[in-house]
């Protein structure tokens, strides 16, 4: 792989860029794209770029500490490795890489379960992880599923919800990218179509492992969640990946937590690049943040070295935010630190980014 040594990453744009390099045209454009005119990935940028801190100062900031509870255990930050499909077609090992690096700065892993080597190989890795499940069978078939993770030490298990239908991803189309998933995701589309919250209550009733349940984009789908004993509500739009002309993941975030009211978890991904990202986030409200084209791109950049690197800077990133709002844990943080603001840069993929060339 052509990548500098990680000590020459100075910062987040020096990985992206990086990752531009390194990666073929198809690939590159399945981890940066979206749905059709991808509104939504620009949303997802737009929600965040919206928002501006209120910070307080004289306060004494010594001793600053971004680590995080997750499912009883500890993690150096509030960030998870969100679940995406195909990571071996960016880089070596897919997820059992992205679970190494995951292991060795000391956060979770949730893996999709259209990410090869599957579920038992990265298990090895030794990271914290969650199984993500796209359903493409009947209830003997996730049934088997849960069975696998359980005995495989998954703390979680996830459904992804936001899939009823496959949507048109143009960059992918128009580069005649060709995932290696695909076909399995056409065979199996009527039981993804069907799922309903008669499968969640199923899952509830039968099984103790803590649920998941993914794409919740609406107050009204939180409540239900929490009506069906959902552990975490995870509010995601598929990174603007499935319904085009979606709100951004946080503007939709508040009137989630409303809803949930601390009687679940919540979570969020969606354009989350930095780390003043996630501590709005944080702000807001979520328990946690899934990051998912930040870890594809930490590893096209340099592969286990370079998405440890890339969580390394945003642990900076995060640690500076705080001490400079006046605060020294995640815990402290609350919407009286954020205000709207007009966002300074036109919204895209890396308009966190402002001088990636």
């Amino acid at each position: 792989m052509n990548a500098p040594h990680t000590e020459e990453f100075l910062t987040l744009q020096e990985i992206v860029a990086a990752a531009r390099r390194n990666l073929p045209p198809g690939p590159w454009a399945y981890l940066i794209g979206g749905a059709e005119t991808e509104t939504t990935v620009r949303r997802n940028r737009q929600a965040l770029d919206s928002i501006a801190f209120r910070p307080r100062v004289l306060r004494d900031v010594n001793g600053i500490d971004a680590a995080a509870g997750f499912f009883g255990a500890n993690t150096r930050l509030p960030v998870f490795l969100a679940p995406i499909g195909g990571l071996e077609s960016i880089a070596e090992g897919g997820a059992a890489a992205a679970g190494r690096a995951a292991a060795q700065f000391g956060i979770a892993q949730m893996l999709s379960s259209v990410c090869k080597p599957g579920l038992e190989e990265t298990a090895k890795a030794g990271a914290l992880r969650i199984f993500q499940l796209y359903v493409r069978g009947d209830t003997a078939w996730i049934d088997d599923h849960v069975r696998r993770a359980k005995d495989h030490g998954y703390s979680a298990f996830c459904y992804t919800v936001d899939v009823a239908m496959y949507s048109r991803r143009e960059r992918d189309l128009l580069g005649r990218f060709v995932k290696p998933w695909r076909a399995d995701a056409a065979a199996g589309a009527k039981f993804q179509s069907a799922l309903s919250w008669d499968e969640i209550k199923r899952f509830k009733d039968k099984y103790d492992l803590p649920l998941v349940v993914k794409g919740i984009a609406t107050a009204e789908d939180a409540l239900l969640a929490v009506e069906h004993g959902v552990e975490v509500v995870y509010v995601s739009n598929h990174g603007g990946r499935q319904l085009d002309h979606g709100l951004g993941s946080a503007a939709v975030l508040p009137q989630v937590v409303e809803a949930v009211k601390g009687k679940a978890q919540v979570w969020v991904d969606g354009g989350f690049m930095r780390g003043t990202d996630v501590v709005k986030a944080l702000a807001l409200g979520a328990a946690a943040v899934g990051i998912g084209r930040l870890c594809g791109l930490g590893l096209a950049a340099a592969g286990v070295p370079g998405l440890v690197k890339t969580l390394e800077l945003l642990e900076e990133e995060v640690r500076i935010c705080l001490g400079l709002l006046g605060v020294t844990s995640c815990k402290d943080l609350g919407p009286q630190y954020l205000a709207q603001a007009t966002p300074a840069n036109l919204p895209d993929t890396f308009s966190a980014f402002p001088h990636l060339d």
